[in-house]
């Protein structure tokens, strides 16, 4: 059953009471207020009428009871429901920076890291090549020099893990290494880099270069 007819019934239901109570009323009032008689003595006519008259007054003042019903069931509007609002997106957090590469200080990890600078810059090199040559020209030792060849006599002896002399060393030296040409990283990258120029690769040399 729907609000609006259990409203209407509520209402007629209280109306009908309202004017039962209301006719008893009249009726006793008019029997108590004529002038003393009996009710025996009543005229129907008048009794009628003034029962009618009655009734039409407590009807005309009826209200409606007000629905509890309609009182906690408010109407819904769909319109006044907020959407709710998109979740904002996250844009994806950047890749952590890779960690920079820890290099042993020992001959493994001097070429490696002579190694990783020449292919960032596109010379070519291989480890074995490098290694080679290093054993070949100073058994690798860093601060080796040549006291006794034509360069030494021309004052400008060999030096460092592959033996390289001052001129080579600053004409061929490799950007993000150092000056130093007893530097094993350094010493390894500049030759690499003249032994390229020069013979392609490190890998092609055999011999004094």
């Amino acid at each position: 059953m729907s609000a609006s007819t259990i409203k209407s019934s509520r209402v007629k239901s209280a109306a009908r009471t309202a004017g039962a109570g209301a006719l008893a009323l009249a009726a006793f009032a008019a029997i108590t207020s004529a002038g003393g008689h009996r009710s025996t003595e009543l005229q129907p006519v008048a009794l009628q009428s003034t029962l009618a008259a009655a009734a039409d007054a407590v009807t005309a003042k009826a209200k409606p009871i007000d629905d509890p019903v309609a009182d906690v069931t408010p109407d819904f509007d769909p319109a006044q429901v907020d959407d709710p609002a998109p979740a904002a997106m996250q844009e994806p957090a950047p890749a952590p920076a890779p960690a920079p590469a820890v290099y042993s200080n020992d001959l493994d990890g001097w070429i490696h890291q002579a190694m990783d600078i020449l292919n960032s810059r596109g010379v070519p090199a291989s480890y074995d090549g490098i290694y080679r040559n290093i054993i070949r020209e100073s058994a690798g030792d860093p601060r080796a020099i040549n006291l006794w060849d034509i360069n030494a006599i021309n004052g400008i002896p060999s030096k460092g893990l592959l033996q390289v002399i001052d001129p080579t060393f600053q004409t061929y030296h490799v950007d993000g290494t150092s000056w130093d040409i007893y530097d094993p990283v350094a010493n390894i990258a500049a030759a690499c880099n003249y032994a390229a120029a020069r013979y392609g690769s490190m890998d092609n040399v055999n011999s004094a270069y």
